[in-house]
């Protein structure tokens, strides 16, 4: 039988020679293996940089990885006497290798022979010492140490450096604190992400006790169609895309312009901050109470005052000069001419009742004596709180003689998602202009509105539909009301205009976390987890400077990703990064990334970056990353006990993204002739209905 002591004994390649919180050397045997242990059971490669030794302490074994090897010759021993003079005594090579501390292999207290009679913990509390024997774990050891922690639910590969234990991990930890998927073009990068999403959806699956679909969301935002055939064989895949494809499961991409809130519309029509801003917020607080149209010239009227009261209420209550009795003569000049300019709308009319007449001279006159006492002179254009106090009054009472009531105002947040059309909003933006004496100056903003309604490339992403509610929209793109018809949802973003792709992007992330918000708080706390999967992230989420670009689109896209992966989490919406730019990321999203998959990263940028993203004593581990073929990845942080090699599970070619490298050599010595319809293409390119037969075109002509 053999002994504990003895088992340490064969399994023993060296002793500790040195010690320190982030490092751990020592010298191997000279009888240690050179190649390939036999002393574990099994063959197995060692040493390796990345492999696994343990150190026995006092509370188990203390894991150390494999961070260099080397071999330092022994020191010329000293010698007296005359009698050796002259001779030379060859040193005799050592091996040596540094050790980078991981955590404890814990002997459980109780072991029923089912599983593992070890479990491993991160962190170090006692250190080995000096002379310490280091040796070759176990292959239950080894394992223990790759496959230890709860909920390990997902497979996702084998660790090749400890003897192809399952790297298995927990999806609440993965996708819940979010996670980056980071390395250059063809290093495997996409066939993570969709394997993450494959193997996960499968594992619940498995689980699951009945035969209802996986109650998972995951929604792609896929910028270069990789995703659409990825999933083909998955059910409850909704796919969307600019020229939806009916025939073949590709619904039409609709992001409405009523999706959209003030912050995108500014980015998008680049409104300055000092007049376009304020008349663009107006009229979308105007158009969205969906009361433009109006019948009589008494409704009218009631919508007019309606707008005047909103905007007085607004420009009061933020404080400007006015009201606080700072002077500041041309924002007063600005008022006194838009008092004038309000006043000339205020007249009577024939169809107007005796009562709603005898109001409007009333308010009339108040607009006069107001404007009279405030007349050419510069102090005189200070305008006291109580004056204004006093108009707003004045006109909130003929705002109600006119029918008007608390619930006919103006909704104060002008990002509320009412519907509306593009044209509903140009004659908002007209008109608020002219009430606001701005129409100098916002003429550019309007005619940027106008270039959205009229190019054919973005309506058709953008345009208005009444079938399009807002319910129906979140059912399409989120979940049906029915969680148990939910599962993928695929976007292809590769057609959007260049112009809007941006604005696009950050809608649907938004309104993704704004229901998700509502939905916790309509459900007494209770949340609905899931995922957006953000490929080429470096395009939609790069760092920008904070000092510029005010209403810069990629500016606001990144803004929208830096709420979601600060906040997503409390209301159960985790964000996967892919990227092959890491050093271009926003700094704040990498900061929220509580796990990295890591393939191969060749540029310097882009490997410091990924350095300061690990602890000091784990860096040795990513130097791997320049040379890492495609399949393998370096998994860290939250998800993983400890840092592990990993070799990715297959993916079946079919269910690859559609991202392979072009077929040079194919391509040139294939000797079928490649047919190029550049017509079709030059067609759908310009948006022209190519119909020959229409205008008397044939073949034969």
């Amino acid at each position: 039988m053999i002994t504990p002591l003895a088992l340490i004994e064969s399994l023993r390649i060296g002793s500790v020679d040195f010690v320190s919180p982030n490092e751990i050397k020592a010298t191997l045997d000279i009888e240690a293996p050179k190649d390939v242990a036999l002393n574990a059971g099994m063959p197995r490669p060692f040493p390796r940089i990345n492999g696994y030794v343990i150190i026995p302490s006092d509370v188990g074994f203390v894991v150390g990885q494999i961070e260099w090897i080397t071999i330092e010759n022994s020191p010329y021993p000293k010698r007296k006497g005359i009698q050796d003079f002259g001779v030379i005594d060859l040193p005799f090579p050592l091996r040596k290798m540094s050790l980078n501390p991981l955590g404890v292999l814990h002997e459980k207290s109780y072991y029923t022979g089912d599983e593992s009679p070890f479990i491993f913990s991160r962190g170090v509390e006692v250190f080995p010492t000096v002379g310490d024997p280091v040796l070759l774990p176990s292959q239950i050891q080894l394992k223990s140490i790759i496959e230890s922690g709860e909920n390990r639910r997902v497979k996702i590969g084998v660790s090749p450096l400890a003897a192809n234990a399952d790297v298995s991990i927990d999806p609440d930890r993965l996708f819940g604190r979010h996670l980056a998927i980071l390395g250059n073009t063809g290093s495997g990068k996409s066939c993570s992400v969709a394997g993450m999403v494959r193997w996960s959806i499968e594992a619940a699956k498995k689980e699951k006790t009945n035969d209802k679909p996986v109650n998972s969301r995951f929604i792609i935002l896929d910028p270069n169609g990789e995703y659409i055939r990825a999933f083909s064989d998955m059910p409850n895949v909704r796919i969307f895309s600019v020229d939806g494809d009916e025939d073949n499961g590709i619904k039409q991409l609709h992001v409405p312009l009523w999706l959209w809130n003030s912050a995108e519309w500014c980015a998008f029509t680049q409104a300055s901050v000092r007049t376009q801003k304020p008349t663009l917020i107006q009229a979308l607080r105007t158009v969205r109470d969906g009361k433009l149209k109006v019948a009589t010239p008494s409704a009218s009227m009631r919508r007019y005052l309606r707008t005047l009261l909103a905007i007085l209420k607004i420009v009061y209550s933020s404080g400007d000069p006015w009201a606080s009795g700072r002077k500041n003569f041309g924002i007063r000049k600005n008022f006194y001419e838009g008092l004038r300019k309000w006043s000339s709308e205020i007249k009577g009319n024939e169809s107007f009742s005796d009562e709603e007449n005898e109001q409007i001279d009333i308010l009339y006159e108040k607009f006069d004596s107001l404007i009279s006492a405030h007349k050419a002179q510069y102090d005189d254009l200070l305008f006291s709180a109580s004056e204004i106090r006093d108009l707003i009054d004045e006109i909130s009472t003929t705002h109600s003689i006119f029918g008007g009531n608390d619930s006919d105002i103006l909704p104060i947040d002008a990002d509320v998602p009412r519907p509306f059309t593009g044209e509903d909003l140009l004659r908002s933006l007209e008109a608020t202009a002219e009430m606001l004496g701005t129409a100098d100056h916002v003429e550019t903003m309007i005619m940027r509105v106008r270039t959205l309604m009229s190019d054919a490339r973005m309506k058709i992403v953008t345009s208005y539909s009444e079938d399009m509610t807002l319910d129906k929209w979140l059912s399409d793109y989120i979940c049906p009301s029915d969680p148990n018809n939910s599962a993928l949802t695929i976007i292809d973003l590769s057609l959007v205009p260049a112009e809007v792709i941006h604005i696009v992007t950050a809608v649907i992330a938004r309104v993704i976390l704004e229901s998700l918000q509502r939905y916790r708080h309509d459900n007494n706390g209770s949340t609905l987890p899931t995922t957006i999967i953000m490929e080429e992230a470096h395009t939609f989420i790069r760092k920008y400077n904070t000092d510029g670009d005010e209403n810069s689109a990629y500016k606001m896209c990144t803004q929208v990703f830096e709420k979601i992966s600060r906040e997503g989490r409390k209301f159960g919406l985790g964000l996967v990064l892919s990227s092959q730019r890491p050093s271009e990321l926003s700094p704040t999203v990498l900061s929220q990334c509580n796990t990295f998959l890591l393939h191969r990263i060749s540029n310097d940028k882009d490997q410091e970056l990924v350095n300061k993203l690990v602890p000091d004593n784990l860096r040795g581990l990513l130097r791997d990353l320049p040379s890492l073929p495609s399949q393998k990845a370096i998994l860290l942080g939250w998800a993983s006990e400890l840092p592990i090699l990993v070799q990715m599970n297959y993916l079946d070619e079919k269910f690859r993204p559609q991202s392979n490298d072009p077929n040079y050599w194919g391509a040139w010595t294939n000797d079928e002739n490649k047919l190029v319809n550049w017509e079709s293409i030059a067609g759908s390119w310009q948006d022209y209905e190519m119909d020959r037969e229409s205008n008397g075109e044939t073949d034969a002509e």
